[in-house]
């Protein structure tokens, strides 16, 4: 008698933000994607399948391909699942055009082993625990942000309001759903503390930084994105990542004016988020002859994007502690380059610069201090810049590579929706 066929598992990955798409939650995805699928095939029983969107988060003019493999996981793409940023209606269909698709996809996956999902879109949890309770498998939430916390400290919700008890009771349902929670720091998990979430159901596993990096901390005279933006022999202070009322830049604009008249320092803004244009109409306003915005920039180019610059800048709302993470430090320190934090204390980038000397740290609202730490910067040799991002770098090695963080983010994942390897 013939042995019968070995029957492999699927884990279900879910998230409408995907590669090559350049926004970080889908970089992230992917990476985990990628090393499930590696250990799947690697000896596990199983494989992995990813559910995405077929347009650009950002740009949905932009296609991808319905169907391919990546790094082994097989990514299958989701029809009218994304209408682009330009207005919240269109956004909030998007969103809901994919989690419906998505909720059916999670039902009829077959021989399913759990599903992993992120905050993309926000509410993906709740159309994927119901799913997941119909087939009894277990969930892992990697929450990237909090909410309806974000919105209510942006002012857009009060906590009487009925949509923000809606969302609370939505956010709760997909946290005591799920088999494992990730968060990214300990401020985070201070938050879901309070909502009796048991303490053994959450990881602290903070993200990792994307694309390759040199491992060199001074800049090439022949960088090429320098190159390309006219900008070489300049002092670049870049902005590169999501623009995001969560993370202002209105001291550093405001910075920016003043120092109009110094002719070697540049500002760069690159990426994308609702707040890219309130930065663009900023810069022309004010005829900002020394700032300049540039969108996302294609992954292969990153590597020359960020290493561009001579300082990065990051920024952290004042009430945004604990609800969102800024990853855009892990890609400057893997650029090994220094920090100028624009936020709170404490909070989880003010406890990296507590921990290392790798940037300086202004209050919002401190216009005078950002200008100051601006021409600080400025001041100082090739040397000791180098020095501050060298620092960085070998932090970011020593405990947040992404070998290190990934590794650690699948194991867990395994062991949440009991994978036989």
């Amino acid at each position: 008698m013939p042995p019968i066929p070995f029957k492999r598992q699927t884990v279900l990955i879910v998230s409408q933000v995907f590669v090559p798409d350049p926004a970080a939650v889908g970089q992230q995805m992917a990476d985990v994607a990628v090393e499930l699928a590696r250990r799947g095939q690697a000896g596990g029983n199983y494989d992995v399948r990813v559910y995405a969107s077929a347009r650009g988060y950002e740009d949905p003019t932009v296609e991808y391909p319905r169907r391919e493999t990546i790094g082994g996981a097989d990514i299958r793409r989701l029809p009218l699942a994304s209408f682009g940023k330009k207005s919240m209606p269109l956004r909030v269909l998007g969103a809901a055009v994919f989690m419906i698709q998505a909720f059916l996809a999670a039902l009829f996956t077959p021989r399913l082993a759990g599903i992993f999902f992120s905050t993309s879109p926000p509410l993906i949890g709740l159309p994927l625990s119901i799913a997941a309770a119909f087939r009894r498998v277990p969930t892992v939430y990697w929450a990237m942000d909090l909410n309806p916390d974000q919105l209510v400290a942006l002012g857009k919700l009060k906590r009487t309001d009925w949509i923000c008890r809606m969302l609370g009771a939505a956010d709760k349902f997909i946290l005591r759903r799920s088999s494992l929670v990730i968060t990214l720091d300990r401020f985070m998990a201070h938050r879901l503390a309070t909502r009796r979430i048991p303490r053994l159901k959450v990881r602290i596993l903070p993200p990792w930084p994307q694309g390759p990096h040199t491992d060199d901390p001074s800049i090439p005279a022949d960088n090429p994105f320098r190159t390309r933006h006219n900008l070489t022999g300049k002092f670049i202070v870049m902005y590169s990542g999501n623009h995001s009322p969560s993370n202002p830049l209105t001291t550093i604009l405001n910075a920016i004016v003043r120092l109009k008249a110094e002719p070697d320092i540049r500002f760069l803004f690159v990426g994308g988020g609702s707040a890219k244009r309130q930065v663009e109409d900023y810069i022309r306003n004010h005829e900002l002859a020394n700032a300049i915005s540039l969108p996302y920039q294609p992954l292969a180019d990153l590597k020359h994007c960020l290493s561009a610059a001579d300082v990065h800048i990051v920024s952290l709302g004042e009430e945004m502690v604990g609800i969102i993470h800024p990853c855009k430090i892990y890609g400057a320190m893997a650029a090994a380059r220094p920090i100028l934090f624009l936020g709170p204390r404490p909070s989880h980038i003010s406890d990296l610069l507590d921990q290392h000397d790798i940037g300086f740290q202004i209050r919002h609202g401190d216009v005078a201090g950002a200008v100051d730490a601006i021409r600080r910067f400025h001041g100082m040799s090739s040397a000791q810049l180098q020095s501050m991002g060298r620092t960085a770098q070998t932090a970011l090695r020593q405990s947040l590579s992404r070998d290190l963080t990934c590794g650690r983010l699948c194991d867990a994942v395994e062991q949440a929706l009991r994978i036989k390897r």
